[in-house]
């Protein structure tokens, strides 16, 4: 697998990586991820969960749009069977097929598609991803992890029907709920999820919460993740007079167990985002149960066109978002836990899309001997 970045960093790809590789390890495959280092702080290589991650320095490494020549050299010089590229957003997925291509592997690519807090970027996505339809129309397979990933890019493409869909997953593991935080669970905690870039919409709950606070006046908001906007956020609740009721904390990605704690100690979760593919976090709060409000947009539309959430529109009013987490809080609506796709039918999907990619022995022999996770 290539992806431009994977745990520890923060991020939906960064969790569907490392929660497909560790199961493909399990099942029988020989996993290497490939991804870059811009700190050049962490391992060049380690083991992980029975795969192995080799990281490779990134240039520039302030930006975003930093390219990996190391992860070029490393597919164009040793031989994969087969690579799943990650992603579609920055250049290391670009470096990546024009390797493959240049050494005639076959790679497959799960787009992965991002917002972006750059009105500028959001706007130009369409033209960066009608630039990549030619090296994309040489993928393998194409895989999207929503209907909104599949009907984007079959019309990019021109070719309906060529993207596969595979859903992300979102269990967490089981936990107990200590009696302390069963006591402050008593004042209703909103749980606003995502890294803190202004397009994941977390200040859109800051301006509500003075709204919801008339109806549950222990109402709670706790921001979960870290970024670039931790600042702007706090300074708008201290605008909003409501600083006392807002607390961000950073969850570690690889602690499934404490992020588990904290879902399941919230009354409502919301990511009321510009753009989401199919967030991973989102799939993790409804796993364990909790009511979700969402905006209306991207991926997310479908799930509250599948009951699974209550949908605002992404620009709506501070009242409005309100009363959507105040019905949530009250009367809450979600899915039945059997609909909801899991990390395991996740890489069953996967697994379908490597035996199709490559009708060998050798895969066949994996497929055919594999055992539940």
């Amino acid at each position: 697998m290539v992806t431009a970045r994977c745990q520890p960093e923060i991020g939906g790809i960064e969790s569907h990586v490392a929660e497909v590789a560790a199961r493909l390890a399990r099942r029988g495959w020989d996993v290497e991820v490939l991804t870059t280092d811009r700190s050049g702080e962490l391992a060049r290589t380690e083991r992980v969960a029975g795969y192995v991650v080799r990281r490779f320095r990134a240039f520039p490494a302030r930006r975003d749009w930093y390219l990996a020549p190391g992860i070029f050299w490393s597919l164009l010089r040793h031989r994969r069977d087969l690579v799943h590229v990650q992603g579609v957003h920055t250049l290391v997925p670009v470096v990546a097929m024009l390797a493959c291509l240049l050494r005639r592997t076959p790679f497959v690519l799960t787009f992965h598609t991002g917002g972006s807090s750059s009105s500028f970027r959001h706007r130009a996505r369409g033209t960066q991803f009608r630039l990549l339809a030619p090296m994309l129309r040489r993928a393998r397979v194409l895989v999207g992890v929503s209907d909104h990933e599949r009907l984007l890019f079959d019309e990019v493409l021109g070719e309906p029907g060529r993207v596969q869909l595979v859903r992300n997953g979102g269990t967490l593991p089981v936990v107990a709920v200590p009696d302390s935080d069963e006591a402050a669970a008593q004042e209703p905690v909103v749980v606003s999820i995502g890294r803190l870039e202004r397009y994941k919409g977390h200040h859109r709950v800051l301006e509500a919460l003075p709204h919801l606070l008339p109806h549950h006046p222990g109402v709670r908001v706790e921001i979960l993740g870290s970024g670039p906007y931790e600042q702007e956020l706090l300074a708008l609740a201290e605008r909003l007079g409501v600083a006392d009721r807002v607390e961000i904390h950073f969850v570690p990605p690889p602690d499934r167990a404490a992020m588990a704690r904290r879902l399941s100690r919230a009354a409502v979760v919301t990511l009321v985002s510009d753009y989401e593919a199919h967030p991973v976090a989102v799939m993790e709060a409804l796993s364990l149960g909790r009511p979700v409000v969402v905006a209306r947009t991207s991926g997310l539309t479908e799930l509250v066109e599948r009951g699974w959430a209550v949908g605002v529109e992404a620009d709506a009013a501070p009242r409005v978002v309100a009363e959507a987490l105040l019905a949530q809080l009250e009367d809450p609506v979600g899915p039945d836990p059997s609909e909801l796709p899991t990390w395991e039918t996740c890489v069953d999907g996967l697994e379908e899309v490597y035996a199709e990619t490559l009708p060998s022995p050798r895969a066949r022999a994996v497929l055919d001997v594999r055992e539940p996770a």
